[in-house]
């Protein structure tokens, strides 16, 4: 649909009576309420109802890394989008899940209405935000808060007014909003039932979600779920209040703060589970054990609400000779990864003390403008911070760009840190290149290993960090950039600078403040962290153990290559272990010591399809890190599908004759 002349005045008069405070006594709340929208869009946005619509999408890349960002709730949604496209299936409509900016990261809908739904922008990398498009289900929730219903002529821009969207938010558990589920249809009669019908099934769909993620985020706490009636308490609209080892709440979901009358997710945090509910945190923790699911009496001290409630204990038991972890207990398994994406709370939730600090200081420096110099041994976590430090500032919209000085040749540096024009030297590319500091302006340049810097390099880039523009080489155009740094280094900087290897003024230009990250072996939550990885290295689709001896080994080693080293050597057990429990016969040499180890061929930790040559390639002798961990995910799903080769290609989304080339290149039988 093009633009209508009527549509726009429609617009343009209903913003001149909210404006004026004088909305007509036979306009509904509803369409006072879309009016207020229009005005937004019209005065704040500054969009005109005749625009095209969407007419760019997000790379798959960037789409991922959105997915990514929203970690298991992703997995959880999708789930129920599936669920909830059952229901509504054969009626023309699509189920969509976008990020908290707007941006669809999913549809699911009839195929055969795939061009139509393409045609007018719903689909995966389309920005659907009220500054982008105006009125519309996605973007005005998200502008709101709160779920909505836009029904065709309601949209803003003209080219939307064949669709009619309903949405409803879906917050995480401290009551932020970090997506969106949207069902919307192309084909939309006049009648606005349909939509008045699917907001239920909509709203009721995006609390599941929200609920099955308090439950898997708290999954290591005690979950006390309460509701005004027995029969409710497993019900979407139950209330559901975290509560730790110390009986202190952690967090109430969007019920439990309705019932409770609660206005601020922030007020209860912390708050003593035995002033609210007369329940002291023994009392807690043994009823979680004994009665579990029973029904009990509650009474909410502060409100004096009359509850039913039940308890639910940490997903962990440990016995006296294995500890058990399911596969996705820990919400702070992305603090393993090596540049994953992390929130500050996951990482700061039950972390050590040092950790907790850190976060403390750096939620304090966000968006001040204030360099930061992220400390540390290699592989403790350093680009999972800044990442993390990224994706709380309100930098978060923009890239962040990773450079490491040190892996980089010396005559490259300067080029891929600020870019060139074609012709610049001999084998530069035709269209040239950028640069990291123009990729990022805007949002964060994060410098790795920074004390690796070359010292000419470093007198150009204090110029760039004063003045805010660089010049890429081969050029004498003049770029302005919106530059704000976190670097990171293993080296002692001030020594470096004492030694005239670093310039003294660009180590005071950078290292506004330094934030040290623990070394492994100096952690307090040491057992946390290797469980965490066991969480990141087995996949989150299966049981694994780890048996007690093999477990007091790897609590009681060094760890000089600290999370990263963590990481490979659970990667290798898991792809040794027999039964999905680690042994100290699946661990490597150098963990268990000379005397206790014993080659995995012999111990039968290989199954008889795994060559001595394929033992070498796990135990990193053969191949590199990165074909390491390709090798090991192979193994892994190969193991999980029995040796099928159609389902694990499936699984692994590549052909069968791309798996079967990978299991020559890793020497991989499965014909043995």
């Amino acid at each position: 649909m093009g633009f209508d002349y009527n549509h726009s005045k429609q617009v343009e008069e209903s913003v001149r009576r909210v404006s004026a405070h004088t909305p007509s006594r036979m306009i509904r709340p509803e369409e006072v309420r879309v009016a207020l929208s229009w005005k937004r869009s019209l005065v704040e946005h500054s969009l005109d109802p005749g625009l095209p619509g969407i007419e760019a999408v997000l790379e798959e890349p960037h789409l991922r890394r959105r997915r990514d960002q929203l970690g298991e709730l992703y997995s959880i949604a999708r789930a129920e989008m599936r669920d909830l496209y059952r229901q509504i299936a054969q009626s023309g409509h699509s189920v969509l899940l976008t990020d908290a900016d707007g941006y669809v990261l999913d549809r699911l809908g009839d195929p055969g209405l795939t061009k139509q739904f393409e045609r007018v922008g719903l689909l995966p990398g389309a920005d659907w935000s009220e500054s982008t498009v105006g009125t519309n289900g996605i973007g005005t929730c998200i502008a709101e808060k709160r779920s909505v219903t836009i029904h065709r002529n309601e949209h803003f821009l003209c080219r939307n007014m064949e669709l009619s969207c309903t949405a409803a938010p879906i917050c995480d558990p401290h009551g932020r909003m970090v997506a969106v589920l949207d069902v919307s249809s192309a084909q939309a009669s006049c009648d606005r039932e349909v939509p008045i019908h699917t907001i239920a099934l909509v709203r009721t769909s995006a609390r599941i979600i929200e609920n099955l993620f308090f439950l898997n985020y708290y999954r290591n706490e005690i979950v006390l779920r309460f509701n005004e009636t027995a029969s409710s308490i497993d019900s979407p609209s139950a209330g559901m209040v975290a509560v730790d080892r110390d009986g202190r709440t952690l967090a109430f979901n969007k019920r439990a703060r309705d019932l409770c009358a609660i206005r601020s997710a922030d007020s209860v945090v912390n708050e003593s589970v035995e002033e609210r509910f007369g329940i002291t945190a023994n009392s807690l923790h043994k009823t979680a054990l004994v009665q579990g699911d029973t029904p009990m009496r509650l009474r909410d001290i502060r409100s004096g609400m009359e509850l039913i409630g039940t308890l639910r204990g940490p997903s962990i038991k440990a016995s006296p000779n294995v500890r058990s972890k399911r596969v996705g207990d820990d919400p702070a398994g992305g603090e393993c990864g090596e540049a994953g994406e992390l929130s500050l709370d996951a990482m700061a939730h039950n972390a050590d003390e040092q950790v907790r600090r850190i976060v403390r200081c750096a939620r304090r420096v966000l968006d001040r403008d204030v360099p930061i110099v992220l400390c540390g041994e290699t592989g403790t976590g350093k680009e999972v911070l800044a990442r993390a430090i990224h994706n709380a500032s309100t930098r978060h919209k923009r890239p962040f760009v990773a450079m490491n000085c040190a892996a980089i040749p010396e005559s490259l540096i300067e080029s891929e840190l600020f870019g060139y024009r074609h012709g610049a030297f001999t084998g530069a590319k035709r269209e040239g290149m950028r640069g990291k500091v123009l990729e990022s302006s805007g949002g964060t340049l994060f410098l790795d290993e920074i004390g690796d810097m070359p010292s000419e390099l470093q007198t150009r880039f204090l110029r760039v960090l004063e003045q805010k523009q660089i010049t890429p080489l081969g050029s004498e155009e003049v770029v302005p950039v919106e530059l704000n740094v976190i670097s990171a280094t293993h080296r002692n900087l001030q020594q470096l600078v004492e030694d005239g290897l670093f310039r003294e003024d660009l180590y005071y230009r950078l290292n506004s403040i330094a934030l040290e990250l623990p070394a492994l072996r100096e952690r307090s939550d040491k057992d946390r962290v290797i469980t965490a990885a066991l969480t990141a290295e087995s996949g989150g689709d299966q049981d694994v153990s780890i048996d007690e001896a093999a477990y007091q080994r790897l609590l009681d080693y060094r760890w000089p290559g600290n999370i990263r080293q963590l990481r490979h050597c659970l990667r290798t057990a898991l792809a040794l272990c027999d039964d999905g429990i680690i042994r100290v016969r699946d661990l490597p040499r150098v963990i268990v010591g000379e005397e206790d180890f014993i080659s995995p061929a012999v111990s039968g930790g290989v199954s008889g399809r795994d060559s001595l040559e394929t033992v070498e390639d796990a135990y990193g002798q053969i191949n590199s890190p990165l074909e390491d961990a390709e090798r090991d995910t192979l193994l892994r799903e190969l193991r999980r599908h029995r040796w099928n080769i159609t389902k694990t290609a499936d699984k692994l989304n590549i052909s069968r004759n791309t798996l079967y080339r990978k299991l020559k290149k890793y020497r991989i039988d499965t014909e043995s």
